[in-house]
């Protein structure tokens, strides 16, 4: 038989458990100096200050490394997408700090200024002592740049977390509506950040500057923030440990940005060699000049890319303009060539009554006129009242151009592979080369390397004739060292392509020739130049569809 359980007296029920409370042993209120509304005002000001100096560590990152390397699509690319793992990571492991939030989000910032202030230095001087070298130090500049991608991210992301401690402390809400707050000054500071490296920092300051100011403001608000608010809960011995690491990196950048000066000079000399005689930063882009005095012969640099070498320039220069000019030329449009060099090329020709040049950085332009070496390779030819200096962009100028309005187009532009140049290749660019030729006109374009890029080149081909334009492609061999103008900084003949690619193209098929009025071309003759268009013929590329503005298909 089974017996009924006992009856329990009436009486008061026993105490339920008291369910834990949300906040551990650890994640007490914070003992601030200021009213709690005060303290978390700081604390989001703290974040703002800390979210715009990381989006510059990480834009500063995509240009330099732009620069150096070439193709900012890419480096862009890799930039980013690094960060943005690394900032997963490292919120993940932050979350261990959290009974330590104060202390870890100042190490952590002190940390990210160091590491983020000497990125643009260290990148540059791995580039300038082995990079530009090639050998096994050659991918030392890409490397360098996924390692302070992968630790800035890390650091970037380790914030989030203490941050979200750090607020709670001084007042505990709801999850959603810290993460709210917490969020919207992190973005607003990105904001600002990201309109200060462009319009303030770059152009004021300079990459380096501008990278170790940006760490000297970061070390200063985030242990500002963490001495100064939550002090009362760090020990002594940790205010003090805190405080020296912060003296010590903002003495760090301190006197980092006291030789940034030393620093360029020797840099650029391992880049360029000793005889830089002009080196200057322009809105546009950097532009050195070496030799041209003592024998030595000169050489131009655009963003470090060898654009003109006096020992192969003349080669190149009448290889693109002299087949164009096979034809009327009475007037004459050179997209990009500021130096000078194509249109000394277009007045040897007779008859020639316009020659407009159309240069986006006029500060090519000015040493073209005054430099007393750049000027003399170029014939002076600036004093000519026939030449016409426009600053501006050569997409936009062949917009506005009228139709018919030119007997022969020249585009002595960067190589297609360069990203910025990259429309300056498109079908849309070629549509207008095609309406601004008077009937009967010729285009010649610089298509790049010819061996070295092989693809590029006829990809170059294909999208002028999808255009509606004859085309005959050619190249030319350089006879010392072939200067570069493609995707890959080089300093040298060691690295520089060694032959160029052209394209001359017109409505009808145009027959690569020359001129029997003009002076013979020192480098040239229609028997070469028939035997370099036969040589281009036989290494076609086939099947390759044009690059258009929404699809570009160039790359290194």
């Amino acid at each position: 038989m089974i017996e009924s359980p006992t009856p329990v007296p009436p009486g008061p029920a026993p105490p339920c458990p008291v369910p834990p409370s949300p906040a551990h042993s650890w994640s007490r209120p914070a003992r601030l100096p200021v009213r709690p509304g005060t303290g978390r005002f700081l604390v989001l000001a703290g974040v703002f200050v800390c979210a715009a100096c990381g989006l510059v560590y990480e834009l500063e990152l995509v240009a330099l490394a732009s620069y150096l390397i070439g193709d900012s699509v890419t480096q862009a690319s890799v930039v980013l997408s690094v960060m943005v793992f690394a900032m997963g990571i490292g919120s993940l492991a932050a979350k261990r700090l959290r009974r330590h939030a104060a202390i870890g989000f100042g190490a952590i910032e002190a940390t990210l200024a160091l590491v983020g202030g000497l990125s643009a230095m260290a990148l540059y001087a791995v580039f300038a002592w082995t990079g530009a070298w090639g050998g096994p130090w050659a991918n030392g500049p890409r490397c360098l740049l996924v390692a302070f991608s992968l630790a800035i991210g890390l650091l970037i992301g380790a914030e989030v977390p203490l941050l979200m401690e750090l607020i709670q402390r001084i007042r505990r809400q709801d999850a959603g509506g810290a993460v709210a707050d917490l969020f919207a000054a992190d973005y607003v500071g990105a904001l600002v950040g990201g309109l200060a490296f462009p319009f303030l920092l770059l152009p004021l300051l300079g990459q380096l500057t501008g990278a170790l100011l940006t760490g000297a403001v970061n070390v200063v608000a985030g242990g500002g923030l963490v001495l100064g608010l939550f002090r009362r809960d760090l020990t002594r011995r940790a205010r003090w440990l805190l405080l020296l690491v912060n003296l010590a990196v903002l003495g760090v950048l301190a006197s980092a940005a006291v030789m940034v000066g030393d620093f360029e000079r020797a840099a650029r000399h391992a880049v360029y060699g000793g005889d830089v005689r002009v080196a200057l930063r322009t809105g546009v882009q950097e532009v050195v000049l070496t030799g041209g005095t003592g024998g030595r012969p000169l050489d131009l640099f655009l963003d470090g890319r060898l654009r003109v070498s006096g020992q192969d320039e003349r080669r190149y220069h009448e290889a693109l303009v002299h087949p164009a000019m096979a034809g009327r030329h009475a007037r004459v449009l050179v997209l990009g060539g500021g130096d000078g060099l194509a249109a000394r090329e277009v007045l040897r020709h007779r008859g020639v009554q316009r020659v407009d040049v159309v240069e986006l950085d006029p500060a090519v332009g000015r040493l073209a006129r005054t430099d007393p070496a750049l000027s003399a390779l170029n014939g002076h030819v600036y004093a000519d009242r026939r030449v016409h200096v426009a600053t501006g962009d050569a997409f936009g100028w062949l917009r506005r151009a009228p139709a018919s309005a030119y007997d022969v187009v020249i585009e002595d532009l960067p190589d297609p592979g360069i990203t910025a140049s990259t429309k300056l290749y498109a079908r849309e660019f070629y549509d207008l080369a095609r309406r601004a030729l008077a009937p009967g006109g010729r285009l010649a374009v610089h298509a790049g390397p010819f061996s070295a890029r092989p693809r590029v080149f006829w990809t170059v081909e294909a999208t002028v004739r999808a255009a509606g334009l004859r085309t005959v492609p050619y190249r030319v061999s350089g006879r010392e060292c072939g200067f570069a103008a493609g995707p890959d900084r080089t300093t040298g003949a060691a690295r520089a392509p060694r032959d160029w690619g052209f394209v001359l193209a017109s409505r009808t098929s145009p027959a690569l020739t020359l001129d029997p009025r003009a002076p013979r071309p020192r480098t040239l003759t229609t028997g070469t130049l028939a035997a370099d268009a036969r040589a281009a013929s036989r290494a076609r590329v086939p099947g390759l569809a044009p690059s258009t503005l929404v699809h570009p298909r160039y790359a290194n």
